[in-house]
């Protein structure tokens, strides 16, 4: 067998099959266009052969680790510039490879692969090897991820991760960042993992994540648990870390992974439960049944979660974790299929999760988590200003939201969308009985603590919005909702006239989620109030940009703040040319 030393690097499209499913013809050309214009160049400027293309992947082979790792430096920074439809995971080895024809085998191969599967989308991971003769000679920053055990491969691999933005200024070595360890609470702590598809369809992904969100909704009901939110867990979706480091970055002592495989009318769920301290398995079980009996699989395998954590638990709380059950579970599936797009917070989005929606409540029209979506998504509407009649948004979500109340009252997700929509609609004696329920039934729901925390805003209770706020952050500390928080601790300080903490804040959460152009109205007004007019006019211009009917009485439309703070932040606004009306 012929062999030599090879710097490995292997390539995928982050969400290949879902992106196929939505326009497989606009994926195939801005996949082809990428690899023509960017890939491609970029490989064979630095000397790399394509050894083969897999559909959504490639892998390439190079004679020197430092092209492989400028390589790959410049294709991720290159899609970062792009629109974000095609991005990829990158990983690089240096190992001894098998040549059989144009093709290359080997532990060496195995590893770039299993590091591209570690990888965060747009990011790159690398081998200590490839760290070792790059070090010095590479312009970026990569952090120590520490040992990780890939599969298949016998040995702990040192791994190291880039992220796009990481450039370094200066001539330093790689630095280490030590992850910040989280207390653990004084109650059994747990995330539930994202599970694996093992069904031969991809685009089945939805539906392990639906039996993941059903198991963290109902485990979240056991007031003597602590459970981290979805949005935190499903950060972790398509990584491979090791259970000790999640348990150590989420500050829990369990994790519940597994996998769905669904054939036809059959389904299999394995799950195992996890003590994330030494990696030791508590118990795995393995759940076979029909599509008609997937709820009361989910309540089997909750039953198993509580007593594996705490054996003192009743069968009788058991019997009160479970949602209302759909009639039909094609609307299930639909709303399965909206989550994601429902909580961008994103115009175009929440339109893509109103046209599923549509679907479920088509299917079945009194399926309660469908209308209590689609209230939220309207609300979204008034309040970000993305609706012309914000009225009749508003008007429109309180009457989805009491429907699915009067359906299911005793529902944590739906009272905080009730709770939420006679918030903007001002009713705010409603809105806190609401929303008390809401986190009485369910006490560690994030979403549900935040929004406390904006009525606290919205009521002039700066103090005891920042409480929930840091309160819903240590809930799901990994939660790509945070922003919104973070929203909330900004407009806590400009309400309590800190204008200077407000800026902080605001520019805190833009940076998380840049395409949130409606911060902008609040913290143009803080800009001026800190003092900085000239950024406070960048500020304002970036709004109307993107909402160019954008004015003093549109903006107290969709507001809910009290009328002293509404006044003070409208002022703001006008003396920097915001027209009235």
């Amino acid at each position: 067998m012929a062999r030599r030393l090879a710097a490995i690097l292997a390539a995928d499209v982050v969400g290949y099959s879902r992106l196929m499913a939505e326009d497989e013809a606009g994926t195939l050309a801005a996949l082809k266009a990428h690899r023509r214009e960017i890939f491609d160049p970029e490989t064979e400027k630095r000397g790399g052969r394509i050894v083969k293309l897999m559909g959504d992947g490639a892998l390439v082979e190079f004679a020197s680790v430092v092209d492989a790792v400028e390589s790959a430096i410049a294709v991720q920074q290159a899609l970062a510039n792009e629109d974000g439809k095609i991005r990829l995971r990158i990983g690089i080895n240096l190992g001894d490879v098998i040549i059989e024809g144009d093709d290359i085998y080997g532990d060496g191969v195995n590893i770039a692969a299993r590091l591209e599967q570690m990888a965060e989308p747009g990011g790159i991971l690398i081998s200590e090897d490839v760290c070792r003769h790059s070090r010095g000679k590479v312009e970026a920053v990569f952090e120590d991820m520490g040992e990780q055990h890939l599969k298949n491969i016998d040995q702990p691999v040192s791994v190291w991760s880039w992220t796009p933005g990481a450039l370094r200024a200066n001539g330093t070595e790689a630095r280490r960042q030590e992850k910040q360890e989280l207390t653990l609470p004084d109650k059994p702590s747990i995330a539930v993992l994202p599970f694996d598809n093992m069904s031969n369809d991809p685009e089945q992904d939805y539906f392990a994540d639906g039996v993941v969100e059903a198991l963290t909704a109902a485990l979240s009901r056991i007031r003597s648990f602590f459970v981290i939110a979805r949005n935190s867990a499903f950060t972790y979706k398509g990584t491979h870390s090791d259970v000790r480091d999640i348990g150590r970055e989420l500050g829990v002592q369990y994790v519940l992974e597994g996998s769905v495989q669904r054939a036809g009318g059959r389904l299999r769920i394995t799950v195992q439960l996890i003590e994330t301290g030494s990696a030791a398995h508590v118990w795995a079980e393995k759940y076979d049944g029909s599509l008609d009996e997937i709820f009361d699989l989910q309540d089997r395998i909750t039953e198993q979660v509580a007593g594996a954590l705490q054996p003192s638990i009743r069968l009788a709380e058991i019997d009160r974790i479970g949602r209302k059950r759909p009639q039909d579970f094609g609307a299930y599936d639909y709303a399965m299929r909206a989550f994601r797009h429902v909580w961008a917070l994103e115009r175009d989005e929440a339109a893509r999760a109103q046209t599923l929606l549509a679907k479920a409540l088509e299917s079945e029209p009194d399926y309660p988590l469908a209308l209590a979506l689609t209230s939220w998504c309207h609300a979204q509407g008034s309040v970000y200003n993305w609706v012309t009649d914000i009225e009749a948004a508003k008007a429109t979500a309180l009457e989805l939201a009491e429907r699915a109340a009067d359906l299911s009252a005793d529902d944590p997700l739906i009272l905080t969308v009730l709770g939420t929509v006679h918030t903007f609609v001002s009713n705010f004696g409603a809105a806190r009985v609401l929303l008390q329920r809401a986190v009485s039934l369910d006490p560690n729901s994030a979403w549900a603590w935040s929004r406390l925390g904006w009525l606290d805003v919205y009521t002039d209770r700066s103090k005891e919005a920042m409480e929930k706020f840091e309160k819903s952050i240590r809930l799901s500390p990994l939660d790509p909702m945070n922003f919104n928080n973070f929203v909330g601790l900004a407009s806590a300080h400009q309400v309590a006239g800190d204008d200077q903490g407000a800026v902080e804040g605001f520019m805190r959460a833009l940076n998380e989620r840049p395409n949130a152009v409606w911060i902008h109205r609040n913290l143009a007004a803080a800009l001026l109030g800190a003092g900085r007019k000239a950024e406070a006019k960048a500020s304002l211009e970036t709004l109307l940009a993107a909402h160019p009917d954008m004015t003093i009485k549109r903006f107290k439309e969709a507001m809910v703040f009290s009328p002293v703070t509404l006044e003070r932040i409208g002022n703001q606004l006008r003396e920097l040319g915001l027209p009235e009306a």
